[in-house]
């Protein structure tokens, strides 16, 4: 016996399950959307203070002064840096372009001597080497103790390590000693610069630094007038004033075997086929295998 409902209800009785909690959810009433906030409540004495009346602790005040006048000073600074740079390159520029035309001056007054000779039938005798570049070519095994002592002033320490070296009496008779453990000879310009820019490294603070940036020569070597690679270049290859704050700055050069190997005599002097002892020019040629 079915029980009337009022209305269209007794329909329902016959539907099935999910058609009622359709109808049945239908007839709820919906929830009201809260929203719960993260934000602290605000105390009575800020819901009665309007807020450009709330004070700022002076420590917060003084913190953003100083953090404004900190970022004031590092624009500031940056910029001034930025001008000294662009002006700093003006002369870098210059001072190269002034030592190009030196060398080509050079150069082609060597030719034109060159050419007088041997027109009045005479022979041009080149001046005497200013610089040498001393290569060591042997170990510490079986080394006397004088050969031995003179590699340590030449600061030569390992085997393909090298350094400039004034020429002077001394140094000649030097070099005469230990001849038969390196090599030696006159650098051009080229050999020089291939030097420096692949293989120079600065000393800082006893740090061996490469030379990646013109502010490290002149953190070492602008009191004596040499901001740039270019100056350190020329102080070499000329032998200026400050050759040995120049050579002294620079980490003795560390460098590989030579392209195609050594000679097959190689404590034997160079002129007898070997490689030891004084090359004079050809040294260029050993150092562009060496770099």
């Amino acid at each position: 016996m079915r029980t009337a409902l009022p209305g269209n209800d007794c329909a329902l009785l016959d539907a099935p399950p999910a058609t009622l909690q359709r109808s049945c959810n239908s007839h709820r009433t919906p929830r009201p959307n809260l929203k719960f906030s993260t934000q602290p409540r605000p105390t009575l004495v800020q819901q009665l203070t309007p807020p450009q009346q709330i004070a700022v602790p002076e420590t917060l005040l003084k913190k953003r002064r100083t953090n404004e006048a900190t970022r004031e000073a590092k624009l500031a600074a940056a910029v001034e840096a930025r001008k000294a740079l662009k002006a700093k390159r003006k002369v870098i520029f210059k001072r190269a372009d002034e030592y190009v035309k030196e060398y080509n001056a050079k150069e082609r007054e060597e030719i034109r001597l060159k050419r007088e000779a041997r027109k009045s039938g005479d022979y041009y005798v080149p001046a005497q080497p200013k610089v040498y570049f001393v290569v060591r070519l042997k170990g510490i095994s079986k080394l006397a103790p004088k050969p031995k002592k003179i590699l340590q002033l030449l600061r030569l320490l390992q085997i393909n390590n090298g350094v400039f070296v004034r020429v002077t009496k001394a140094t000649e008779q030097m070099l005469r000693l230990v001849s038969p453990y390196i090599a030696y000879g006159e650098p051009n310009l080229k050999a020089i610069r291939e030097l420096v820019y692949k293989r120079g490294y600065a000393k800082v603070n006893g740090q061996r630094i490469p030379i990646t940036d013109n502010a490290i020569i002149e953190q070492q070597l602008g009191k004596y007038g040499i901001i740039c690679i270019e100056d350190l270049v020329h102080e070499i290859a000329t032998v200026g004033p400050n050759f040995k704050q120049a050579t002294q700055a620079l980490w003795p050069f560390k460098l590989s075997n030579p392209t195609g190997g050594f000679r097959d005599r190689k404590f034997t002097p160079y002129i007898q086929g070997g490689d030891t002892g004084d090359r004079e020019q050809h040294i260029s040629q050993l150092i562009h295998q060496l770099v």
